[in-house]
């Protein structure tokens, strides 16, 4: 588990992160999102010591970083892949972590089996490829056998089967019990990984809630009715908002022999329908349309974004 209280860190007039709270628990791969500039990779590299906050706290299962004896073994830690001397040797490199912490050899040989470098073993790490410093990167956060693990931005330079091994890999991780906290700007990655999401922008919480709320909360209804202006005032007098949708498909959204598109927000698929039935309102379509993460996140984070393109 891994515990953020107040969690601060202000470097001269920038402050990166502002009073963060909240927990990572066990048992679920917990997605860390937010815009660039957000503060993630900062909290990351505070709750493993890298950086000492300004105010607050972040134990890993009720201790300090710092206080972990041999720290390998409680927290495996992917920052950054490329942080490898470019002239040793991928087995090497796990050789020296492993020995520093009291770890057989033998989990060497295991995890660069486990990330599917062993044939590359020898190999120096400056003439890897992302995606092989990513996967060397992983080994070296798995090599303690850990219970809690941090990964920020994990698939960079990963191909579709490393995607794909990668999000098996988490998932069987936290299946485990374990903890993993995995940052990443692929929306559509973190909506089939993870089970929970916290989003912070600015340095600040902005969200923290199971996966299926992000999208829950913004789910439409699709409703197409030959009275549509009608059911719109029924609507909105039952508190939902109500946006015609006829210019998507041409259909026109007024009343009459047409079949007016309307999208609600705000009322679920069956209180529409148990409305249109009260009211003698026909429908020809009655669908529930989940928000996507990418449009979720894009909402929550919307005054957030510190580098935005200009529209």
């Amino acid at each position: 588990m891994i515990q953020l209280n107040g969690l601060t860190k202000r470097y001269g007039e920038v402050l990166a992160v502002d009073d963060l709270t909240f927990t990572v628990r066990p048992g679920l791969v917990t997605g860390f999102l937010g815009p660039n500039g957000a503060g993630k990779s900062t909290t990351m590299r505070m709750i493993v010591g890298l950086d000492l906050p300004t105010a607050g706290s972040v134990t890993v299962n009720g201790r300090a970083y710092r206080d972990l004896p041999q720290p390998l073994r409680e927290v495996g830690a992917l920052l950054e892949a490329r942080a490898v001397h470019p002239h040793r040797g991928a087995r090497n490199h796990l050789r020296y972590l492993a020995q520093t912490n009291g770890i057989p050899d033998r989990r060497v040989t295991e995890v660069l089996d486990l990330v599917g470098l062993t044939d590359a073993a020898g190999r120096r790490a400056g003439t890897f490829s992302l995606g092989m410093s990513q996967r060397l990167g992983i080994a070296a956060a798995l090599l303690g056998d850990p219970p809690v693990l941090l990964f920020d931005e994990p698939v960079n330079g990963l191909d579709p089967e490393g995607v794909l091994w990668i999000r098996t890999l988490m998932r069987g991780l936290a299946a485990e019990g374990r903890t993993v906290l995995v940052s990443s700007h692929l929306m559509g990655e973190m909506a089939l990984t993870a089970d929970r999401l916290v989003v912070v922008g600015k340095g600040r919480l902005i969200a923290d809630a199971d996966t299926g709320t992000f999208t829950d909360t913004g789910a439409e209804v699709l409703v197409r009715t030959p009275e549509a202006a009608v059911f719109t005032r029924l609507l909105e007098l039952s508190g939902a908002h109500v946006r015609t949708g006829g210019e998507h498909n041409g259909s026109g959204s007024g009343s009459g022999s047409g079949s007016g598109e309307l999208i609600v927000t705000g009322m679920t698929a069956p209180d529409v329908g148990r409305l249109a039935a009260a009211e003698g309102v026909p429908l020809f379509e009655l669908a529930p349309r989940r928000t996507s993460l990418e449009e979720a996140f894009m909402e929550l984070t919307r005054d957030s974004v510190e580098y935005g393109a200009a529209r």
